[in-house]
């Protein structure tokens, strides 16, 4: 894993900018004093910003790299991370994740603590690191994409009013009743051709996990230059349920009805087009999805 120590927050840019509708609930009075405490160092312009949508966030990050910001906080969950983040790719601007969102999948896989307040601490004492990042028709994905009902349930999540864990397992379980399988044709790396009859499951895995601690690809590593696919067919459901618990204990790629593979190109095609979703944000794909890795694409702060 390629690291270098932090280069001091003194004779740079700091910027921060937050996503409003994130669950920081009152902890922003407590984030500045922290940002004062130990980003606000003499020599350091620290400003902060809101992002008052996906349009305006990026705008702000794409401002920012071109004043020449050193280090881009955000304060947001993965939607967001990602949103501010495909900015920053191929830039030498090094992204700082303060994670508030209901999964926080980023900031788990990087240890990041999950209280607002200690997050901003650790960032400032953090270290350099290049990670990948994947690519989903032209959409950038840094945690997971998936294609299934892995992806379908997030349909379910965003209706309901409360966030975190519970009210996705709740969002996971009914669509499971409700979604209907149909073939994928999987070609990995330009060689070899899978065909699966009946996918429940098909992530594609920059990252260890979905978020709230369910680790779907335990193995994958930021910076290898490669994604992780995992798989489940609908026929294996009622195997895997009873051992659903591994998938917060790290060792759901020891089950046997869960496939794993290592790739660095992706080509999934089905007979019409379906849902997508990328870190957490549900979309409309086609029926074809050409997914790719671009290796240590974005850079960003680990502490």
């Amino acid at each position: 894993m390629l690291k270098k120590p932090l280069v001091s927050t003194s004779n740079q840019r700091v910027r921060i900018l937050i996503n409003p509708s994130s669950g920081m609930g009152f902890a922003l009075d407590r984030i500045r004093d922290a940002l004062m405490e130990h980003w606000d160092l003499p020599g350091t312009e620290l400003s902060l910003q809101f992002s008052k949508s996906k349009e305006d966030g990026q705008a702000k990050a794409r401002r920012a790299v071109e004043e020449g910001v050193g280090r881009l906080l955000v304060i947001g969950g993965d939607g967001f991370v990602n949103n501010i983040g495909s900015v920053l790719i191929g830039t030498d601007v090094a992204l700082g994740v303060i994670p508030a969102g209901s999964g926080n999948g980023f900031a788990r896989h990087f240890d990041i603590p999950l209280d607002l307040v200690k997050a901003t601490v650790a960032l400032a004492s953090a270290e350099i690191q290049p990670i990948d990042v994947g690519v989903a028709n032209g959409h950038p994905f840094f945690v997971t994409c998936s294609l299934a009902w892995d992806a379908a349930l997030v349909r379910v999540f965003d209706k309901s009013p409360v966030r975190g864990v519970l009210p996705y397992v709740f969002a996971a379980v009914y669509e499971l009743f409700e979604y209907t399988p149909e073939p994928f044709t999987l070609l990995i790396d330009g060689e070899e051709e899978i065909i699966i009859e009946d996918p429940i499951l098909c992530t594609i895995a920059n990252l260890t996990q979905y978020g709230g601690g369910a680790q779907i690809a335990p193995g994958a590593r930021a910076d290898d230059g490669k994604l992780q696919l995992v798989t489940l067919r609908q026929r294996d459901v009622p195997w895997f349920i009873p051992m659903l618990g591994k998938l917060f204990d790290g060792t759901i790629d020891r089950i046997h009805e869960i496939h794993t593979r290592s790739f660095r190109t992706l080509t999934v095609r089905r007979k019409k087009e379906g849902p997508m979703q990328i870190d957490g944000e549900l979309l409309s794909a086609p029926a074809k999805v050409e997914i790719s890795v671009r290796p240590c694409a974005l850079t960003v702060l680990v502490p």
